[in-house]
């Protein structure tokens, strides 16, 4: 057997010992209440056919991309793609990246430079804190969704010479819930600030026609950059930033998870826009998406649960549960009973926050939201 280092393994113990080790979940046949396949875009077999049916109108029988977009890896599909994107999301122009974290980690590394400022909330994404690790800019949190917090930071550290860039998620991922956005445009534009929003959760569940949060409330015009990703609500892979043409070229002469990387191949690229060109034509899926919800809101108050669950309106619902042992235990009892839903652990998040993590989606049933509603509250109450 090959030597492991004492430190590797010190680690895993310590995760074993405070019972948080991760192991990879075996696929299962249980009620989806943990993916981020909100509208069911992941499974549909109307996409997967419309997209095969592009590809081959296209007369494109190509497998990979064959290397980074400024080789030889920026394929036709994708001008169609991000031209597509940007007059969906009402903006001058959309740059594709490989992933969410993809693009959070090649905006965060780049854009902010050194002695700049970034004011982030202290619930951001990993993807997003991991970016601004690799800032040359200074960066502090504000506690969550206080932009009171936030705006006395901004007076501390305004400057005319340096740049702040004030970040925040529409939707967080872990409670689902929202920042006031306006009165964060409003504060932003006070200042001279750069306001950055990752949209990662609000595609498909929030506008019209899922366009996300920001375009719901009318505010695109004032902001800086959209991070959108395409593994939730369009149930594909992948991410763009949202933005202005300075952004773009900017992104794609310095932004290294852009430049060093390999292109993501055609069947990716059209699976996006053929899921984009879905989220047009699929408004019940999202109106069921939007009654969900609802239903969900109403029976935690049925049933006297909602005190435990942090309070928002989208498709991530969080009951707190504190402990690590008690949250797993309680997720075990539900997927017995045929549920899939998912323990968040510490130290994914603070310690005493621990969480079942529900997810809605459009092809929930009614009778499925009570069910496992009814089912918690036995093991809680």
């Amino acid at each position: 057997m090959k030597r492991f280092p004492k430190s590797l393994q010190q680690k895993i113990e310590q995760r074993k010992q405070g019972n948080s080790f991760r192991v990879l979940p075996e696929p299962n046949n249980l009620i989806d209440f943990a993916s981020n396949d909100y509208l069911g875009f992941s499974k549909s077999e109307a996409i997967f056919q419309q997209t095969h049916q592009y590809l081959s109108h296209q007369g494109i029988i190509q497998n990979g991309a064959t290397g980074s977009r400024l080789l030889s890896g920026n394929h036709a599909l994708y001008k169609e793609l991000e031209e597509h994107i940007a007059r969906f999301h009402d903006t001058e122009m959309a740059l594709v990246f490989n992933s969410g974290y993809d693009a959070n980690l090649g905006f965060f590394s780049s854009v902010p430079q050194r002695n700049d400022f970034i004011l982030y909330d202290e619930y951001s994404h990993a993807s997003i804190r991991d970016g601004i690790r690799l800032s040359n800019a200074r960066s502090f949190k504000f506690e969550h969704n206080n932009l009171g917090e936030l705006e006395a930071l901004i007076l501390k550290y305004k400057s005319e010479n340096l740049a702040i860039y004030i970040v925040t998620e529409s939707v967080f991922s872990m409670d689902g819930d929202s920042p006031d956005l306006e009165r964060l445009t409003i504060i932003s534009e006070q200042h001279g600030c750069f306001l950055v929003i990752d949209e990662a959760h609000a595609l498909g569940v929030f506008g019209e026609s899922g366009q996300g949060l920001v375009q719901d409330l009318g505010v695109q015009d004032k902001i800086f950059a959209r991070i959108v990703t395409f593994g939730k609500g369009l149930g594909a892979h992948g991410a763009a930033i949202l933005g202005s043409k300075q952004l773009k070229d900017f992104l794609v002469n310095f932004a290294r998870s852009f430049i060093y990387t390999t292109a993501l191949p055609p069947h990716s690229v059209a699976g996006i826009l053929i899921a984009y060109k879905n989220l047009e034509i699929q408004k019940p899926a999202i109106e069921k998406l939007r009654n969900n919800i609802l239903h969900f809101n109403q029976e935690k108050q049925r049933l006297g649960l909602k005190p435990v669950f942090v309070r928002n309106k989208s498709a991530i619902q969080s009951a707190i549960i504190p402990g690590n042992d008690k949250v797993k235990a309680i997720a075990g009892k539900l997927q017995q009973h045929g549920f899939d839903v998912k323990a968040i652990l510490s130290p994914t998040v603070p310690e005493n926050q621990e969480r079942l993590r529900f997810c809605l989606h459009s092809f929930n049933s009614g009778e499925e939201i009570t069910k496992v509603l009814e089912t918690l509250a036995n093991y809680l109450f």
